[in-house]
């Protein structure tokens, strides 16, 4: 079905595709290769598992309606000469061809713009990672999504009915590692699975010694799927959030009880760093903001899509504190 593909509602809003309200545009084209079936696995929080009842075209809150193939790489290459993208990001499904239709995308994408293209895969052949930088990729995601063995075997391994298996993602991070070059290979991290906040910042600390970089979100239930749990605290989300921002400046964090409370920076530094807003804001690949992605509408901002305001900061230092 390489004719379309399916693409978010706040991209095709910057496309031209759509008319949406928004106080913030994606500064990523955010994608999906198109298959009308559904993944071929059954991770409990997904939406377009083969043991989901959901939406096929959700992927967490956001909707991935599929469009041309032709038009959108036509308006994507014109959106990114004129400053409105800066980065696409092709998400994947498991199902037979994914692998050529995804190599036709970055094709496609590469025919019309120069624009940086991360794609986000399950685990392949080391071979195929070097098929997918020559393409035109120049950064790949392996989401592993849990922060511990135990969890990814009950939520999307061997236990959730899946092919996957903890070893075999930790170890294909490795090896993309090796063809696309530490700091150009990410994971993502779900908060609200299940981990304390200490396990979280050790699972952190353990890709960013392998040189890979990780995009938080915020566990978001999609009716219709698998797994049931609330979204995580937001005290305990803000937490994370900050040791993350920290964790290439800082290894000396203290915990009590599974919680983060000492950061291993002075105060001054620390307050600094809060100040800025930065580890609050998206985190992943550069030029990424996922609007509103995992939050309700009206709800509490788990990622900002742009830096808080002052007004934000203030409330954002309250949540430190919140759940302690």
């Amino acid at each position: 079905m390489k004719e379309k593909v399916r693409v978010s509602m706040g991209t095709l809003r910057v496309l031209g595709m759509e008319i949406l309200q928004t106080d913030a545009d994606p500064t990523t084209a955010y994608l999906q290769t198109y298959e009308p079936g559904r993944c071929s696995q059954a991770c409990g929080f997904c939406a377009q598992a083969r043991c989901s009842d959901a939406a096929s075209e959700n992927i967490a809150r956001g909707l991935y309606p599929p469009r041309e193939t032709k038009e959108v790489v036509t308006r994507l290459g014109k959106a990114y000469k004129k400053g409105l993208l800066k980065r696409a990001c092709i998400q994947t499904m498991n199902y037979p061809g994914l692998f050529e239709d995804l190599i036709f995308l970055i094709g496609s994408i590469r025919s019309e713009s120069k624009i940086p293209i991360s794609a986000s895969v399950y685990p392949l052949a080391k071979d195929e990672y070097s098929t997918l930088l020559k393409a035109g990729a120049d950064r790949l995601v392996i989401p592993v999504d849990a922060a511990t063995a135990e969890l990814f075997d009950g939520i999307k391994g061997g236990k959730a009915g899946c092919a996957y298996r903890w070893e075999t993602h930790m170890s294909a991070l490795s090896d993309a590692a090796d063809i696309f070059g530490k700091g150009n290979i990410g994971t993502h991290l779900i908060i609200g699975l299940g981990e304390t906040e200490e396990e979280a910042v050790r699972f952190m600390q353990q890709l960013y010694y392998m040189g890979v970089y990780c995009a938080l979100f915020a566990y978001t239930p999609v009716e219709g799927t698998r797994l049931k749990r609330h979204p995580p605290g937001i005290g305990s989300y803000r937490r994370i959030q900050l040791a993350c921002h920290l964790i290439a400046s800082s290894d000396d964090f203290s915990f009590e009880k599974g919680k983060i409370t000492d950061y291993g920076l002075p105060a001054d530094e620390l307050d600094k760093t809060i100040d800025s807003g930065e580890p609050f804001m998206t985190c992943g690949c550069t030029d990424c903001n996922r609007p509103y992605s995992t939050e309700q509408p009206g709800g509490v901002i788990y990622n900002y899509p742009k830096k808080p305001s002052a007004r934000e900061i203030k409330e954002i230092r309250k949540q430190l504190s919140e759940g302690l």
